[in-house]
């Protein structure tokens, strides 16, 4: 992912789906030339078809460019609307290379 994209999001809350299916949200306070991302205040969504989404606390988390598959901005208004308790979803699947 180039730099120049990833600066406009810095100190904004962003949403990481990593390579192995995991859902990390936080603030964005820095990353390098390798795509490690420094999140804040951050948080790992586990979702399940059972029960609602667990929201597990990460605090200041690092996640390493190579196991990065996706960063997106997060819009805080429509996220602060969701009821977590009551989405139910299959966990994601890890992403293979072919």
């Amino acid at each position: 992912m180039a730099q120049s994209a990833l600066e406009p999001l810095v100190d904004q809350h962003i949403s990481v789906i990593t390579n192995d299916g995991r859902n990390i949200v936080g603030v964005l306070k820095g990353f390098d030339q390798t795509t490690n991302l420094i999140l804040e205040d951050s948080h790992e969504r586990v979702y399940s078809t059972k029960s609602g989404v667990e929201q597990l606390v990460l605090g200041l988390y690092v996640i390493r460019g190579d196991n990065i598959a996706v960063v997106g901005e997060l819009d805080e208004e429509l996220d602060a609307d969701l009821d977590f308790e009551k989405i139910r979803a299959q966990p994601l699947k890890p992403v293979t290379h072919q």
